[in-house]
């Protein structure tokens, strides 16, 4: 059974992850954002109000990742 990881409201499979973009500031001053790249051509492009909590959320991610 694959790995699940909950983002945003995304129910995000972490073997179907190809790629996790840094931390960047939003266009348009919308906070901070990273991108997840998943299989299949689609990308899931996630805003946060702050660059903290933007950094928080990836690296919940990143071990998620790691731990699948």
């Amino acid at each position: 059974m694959p790995a699940f990881h909950e983002l945003q409201g995304y129910a995000i499979v972490l073997d179907k992850i190809c790629h996790v973009t840094r931390v960047f500031e939003a266009h348009n001053d919308e906070g901070s954002q990273f991108n997840v790249n998943l299989m299949g051509d689609t990308r899931l492009q996630l805003r946060f109000p702050d660059h903290s909590t933007a950094v928080l959320e990836r690296d919940r991610l990143l071990e998620a990742l790691k731990a699948a």
